[in-house]
């Protein structure tokens, strides 16, 4: 399950809140797009708390936002074998 947040300040408050709680919860984890920490609940339920910054719109503009295949930094040495996979998408004119 996955919880969103407004930025990294509330994200480690968070972290600050199920650590007190005895809780093991991981450090913060750079996901390019956004920060995340991940926790277990006693059941066992995956936790996921991320945050809105710093946003997709980091390496293209709002307007261009899913016109073109964008990675994160660890998986842009990959990016053409990716491309080759995936399926072709129709634009609106066609």
């Amino acid at each position: 399950m996955a919880f969103r947040v407004k930025d990294e300040e509330i994200l480690m408050d968070y972290r600050e809140k199920v650590l007190k709680k005895g809780l093991h919860i991981t450090e913060k984890i750079n996901r390019d797009y956004f920060y995340s920490l991940y926790f277990r609940e006693p059941g066992g339920v995956l936790f996921e708390i991320a945050t809105d910054n710093p946003g997709f719109a980091t390496d293209e503009t709002v307007e261009q936002l899913g016109s073109t295949l964008q990675l994160p930094d660890k998986y842009k040495p990959f990016k053409e074998e990716i491309e080759k996979v995936l399926p072709e998408l129709k634009t609106e004119e066609e």
